[in-house]
């Protein structure tokens, strides 16, 4: 008997290799599409029709990473790199043949406004604005077009994935240094690099400057993020799906779990005044540590699925054991 096919669309990032071993222990037969392949690239529109054409799952992480500064270069690069892909698999899939049963399409928790007052669901969170919010809201809206009556569509709102990826490492080698504390909103130099982009741009967000390392921190750990997604390919779940564990953490016990995990019990705070100096010689954007989200897994909780690592503490010491 033929293993059903599995197409995993840009899994070169720091998620791909955990999702391929997951997908290939349940007995799927991988194959890949990303700019140099591996079985086919994105500049290759046929060739992508041909994977899709037959395959059970399509499962897409297409995306530069945010790990940046929003130039005008890298914000149209962000964008484009989601929705161009998204809009190639949209066609592949409207055109098959024998269309694929699951489409799981990555999104992002950001697309949620910045939440210090409730958490925000897939059905009753409120989307926010700006550059970030707005990527999401493309994104989706790609995914999401037309009727393809023969897939059930997921759009994976992840929040911060805990693993062994470059943004967590870079926050813990910053704990070791003793530079581990909270990161403090406060006034700053207007700019417009978080205006909005898309076919319809909002205004750039203004967020609570008082939150005081407060900011809400939703996050999953890796393997509970692979263990939701098998979840949802073998469960009749569709729409938006908030990939964060229960367990929502703030800006401030995220850091001292880090502190923890490195063995240094102080860490000193970062108010904005000196992060974002920091923030522009790393070439990274303030927005990621400072925005408040809070999304929780409503639906993938009503569906059935049981977090492995529903707290933060147990997550991080999983993870980094001292």
């Amino acid at each position: 008997m033929t293993a059903p096919r599995a197409v995993l669309a840009g899994g070169s990032g720091f998620l791909g290799p955990h999702l391929r071993r997951d997908l290939e222990g349940r007995g799927y037969r991988v194959v890949g599409i990303g700019r140099r392949g591996p079985d086919a690239s994105w500049a290759d529109p046929a060739a992508v029709r041909r994977l899709v054409d037959g395959a059970d799952l399509v499962l897409n992480l297409a995306g530069r990473s945010v790990g940046c500064r929003y130039t005008d270069r890298n914000r149209e690069e962000i964008l484009r790199s989601r929705v161009e892909t998204t809009r190639l698999l949209h066609e592949a899939v409207a055109g098959a043949a024998e269309p694929p049963r699951v489409w799981l399409n990555a999104s992002t928790a950001t697309i949620y406004r910045h939440a210090t007052d409730r958490p925000q669901t897939e059905d009753d969170g409120e989307l926010g604005s700006g550059f970030s919010v707005d990527v999401a809201r493309e994104w989706e809206r790609t995914l999401f077009a037309g009727e393809l009556p023969r897939t059930r569509r997921v759009a994976l709102r992840m929040a911060i994935v805990l693993g062994d990826g470059p943004a967590l490492t870079m926050l813990r080698r910053a704990a070791r240094f003793g530079l581990g504390g909270s990161q403090l909103d406060g006034p700053w130099f207007p700019h417009r690099r978080y205006r909005g982009t898309g076919s319809a741009p909002t205004p750039a967000a203004v967020h609570d400057t008082r939150t005081r390392g407060q900011q809400r921190f939703s996050w999953i750990h890796v393997d509970d993020l692979v263990a939701a997604v098998a979840f949802l390919d073998e469960h009749d779940v569709e729409g938006p799906v908030n990939l964060a564990a229960p367990g929502a953490s703030t800006n401030a016990a995220f850091m001292a779990a880090l502190r923890r995990s490195v063995g240094v019990p102080f860490g000193l705070p970062a108010p904005r005044w000196l992060l974002e100096p920091g923030m522009f010689v790393l070439r990274q954007e303030s927005e990621l540590v400072l925005k408040s989200r809070w999304a929780v897994p409503a639906r993938l909780t009503a569906a059935g699925f049981t977090f492995r690592w529903p707290e933060l503490d147990a997550a991080v010491a999983d993870l980094f054991p001292r």
